[in-house]
């Protein structure tokens, strides 16, 4: 379950109140169990896939997850896997952990591991979010965030896409007040 880190220092861990404070966004969080990761559970402990295994995963989630799709025009899905031995980690860390917006909207569903966001609020505060295993996130274009692998480098993620230039950061410059 999602753990939000207000500028104050506090934490948040009940989902009703996270969600409260990332409404104003337009962020969506939910959390879904749905057994999914029964169908693969050996798979999600591996540090690789093949293609073949990654299309698998990814058929699996959509054939549970069809209606995300629907309500939200995803085009398609992929699945993304970092790891410390992924290729290219350290340029993935620096390409996304600097406050962006996109044109199009972000949206994940986290499978196995913990990823880091972060928000600016209307009001110029900024908020940061953990989120965990099974947990959704879907985050307006335009909105001015940022995101990173936590201190354990390991996600497996569901990305949704409705365009690919749509997830091409536009770095904003905007300074984090929290450090990950």
């Amino acid at each position: 379950m999602a753990i939000l880190l207000l500028n104050d220092g506090n934490t948040e861990s009940n989902l009703v109140e996270i969600v409260n404070n990332l409404t104003p966004l337009g962020i969506t969080i939910k959390h879904y169990e749905p057994g999914t990761s029964l169908l693969f559970s050996q798979l999600l402990e591996q540090e690789t896939f093949t293609d073949e295994e990654k299309r698998n995963i990814v058929e699996i989630h959509n054939s549970v997850f069809e209606f995300l799709q629907q309500e939200n025009s995803y085009l398609w899905s992929d699945l993304l896997n970092i790891h410390p031995g992924v290729a290219n980690l350290e340029t993935w860390i620096a390409t996304y952990s600097r406050y962006h917006t996109h044109h199009a909207a972000e949206a994940v569903y986290l499978l196995a591991g913990e990823m880091i966001y972060g928000f600016v609020k209307p009001d110029g505060s900024q908020v940061q979010l953990l989120i965990q295993s099974q947990d959704y996130l879907h985050i307006p274009a335009g909105v001015e965030h940022w995101c990173s692998p936590s201190a354990s480098l390991h996600f497996k993620v569901i990305r949704y896409f409705t365009t690919i230039e749509g997830w091409i950061p536009n770095y904003t410059g905007t300074q984090q007040q929290f450090m990950i």
